[in-house]
């Protein structure tokens, strides 16, 4: 095998999850080239990571005719497929451009008919978390045990490329503790509120923190009032940063705090202070879905909702980050 693909074509923290296997692989089979088939909006996020060697983009592929969309990935000369996330379309395509071992789970049907290699794998019933269930995957190329969530941390590669502006940089501050607040999760887990938020920022020392906020366009809107009611000096950047800027921006601040989403798993792959705000609910509960890095740390609820976790438990929690 010389040339692998990993398949993942869904959202942002899907994918840094699935970061650590093009490193496995590169320990199982050394020199292999390590592409990974995604959507236009994580390129950003794939190019983060170094242990990825080319990205191939699923959009432009769709946007060509079925018989070119066959030709484009058979001219890649792939010979291994990995469809972490199952794609009818991307299993047919493989299959009929020839990829001689293609992976995929036995759960779903249609990879019966458009893999040959099969691994039993129910990521609904499992207790592993999302970054370890992804390298069962590797079972066929030789990865017999699950790796701790700390070895899979070790397995990231993050490596900024985007340099930080000179207008970002601005944004940061070098003698408080740079925390990014990231509020809202376009409905990839679950949120603890504005009021809560609010009294969070009003409760961490100003003369200690920098606490910015960060959305994207979207939710630049949604939380436009919310964003006037608080101090002064609290830096509101929602909606003014790419994606690549922001993870330029999230890599080179101090701390992160938001629910399960896209940033959380940008700031734990990135090495810095993160926390994760969790209920107890599967499948969007920690054991599932934390944060994996060094740094990386979350809250539990132990119940469906966030009500539990108080301003005084996490404010007690990023307190903590400066001893």
């Amino acid at each position: 095998m010389q040339h692998i693909l990993i398949s993942r074509t869904d959202a942002i923290g899907d994918v840094v999850l699935t970061m650590p296997m093009a490193a496995y692989i590169k320990e199982l089979i050394p020199g292999a080239v390590v592409s990974f088939l995604g959507r236009t909006y994580t390129k950003a996020v794939v190019n983060s990571f170094s242990s990825v060697d080319i990205f191939i983009n699923y959009d432009e592929i769709k946007k060509l005719p079925q018989g070119e969309q066959v030709s484009y990935l058979k001219s890649k000369k792939i010979d291994t497929i990995i469809h972490v996330f199952p794609s009818k379309h991307v299993a047919n395509i493989a299959r009929s451009a020839g990829i001689k071992l293609r992976i995929g789970t036995t759960n779903r049907l249609f990879h019966w008919f458009t893999c040959n290699k099969l691994v039993k794998l129910s990521r609904k019933k499992s207790n592993l978390h999302e970054a370890q269930l992804n390298l069962i995957l590797l079972n066929p190329l030789g990865l017999n045990n699950v790796p701790s969530l700390a070895q899979v941390g070790d397995h990231y590669n993050f490596e900024c490329i985007v340099p930080l502006s000179p207008e970002l940089s601005a944004g940061l501050n070098a003698n408080k503790f740079n925390l990014i607040i990231h509020p809202k999760s376009h409905g990839s887990g679950m949120e603890w509120g504005l009021d809560n938020f609010a009294a969070l920022i009003n409760a961490l020392p100003a003369k200690r923190y920098n606490i910015i906020i960060t959305g994207s366009d979207k939710e630049k809107t949604l939380l436009e009032n919310w964003v006037k009611t608080l101090p002064n000096h609290v830096l509101d950047m929602t909606g003014k940063m790419t994606l690549p800027q922001l993870i330029a921006f999230i890599s080179n601040a101090d701390g992160l705090l938001a629910s399960g989403t896209g940033p959380l798993h940008l700031a734990a792959a990135s090495g810095i202070n993160t926390l994760g705000l969790f209920p107890s609910v599967r499948p969007i509960h920690p054991g599932r879905w934390a944060p994996v890095g060094k740094k990386a740390d979350y809250i539990e609820s132990n119940t469906s909702d966030l009500t539990p976790i108080t301003v005084a438990i996490v404010a007690e929690k990023i307190n903590g980050w400066h001893k």
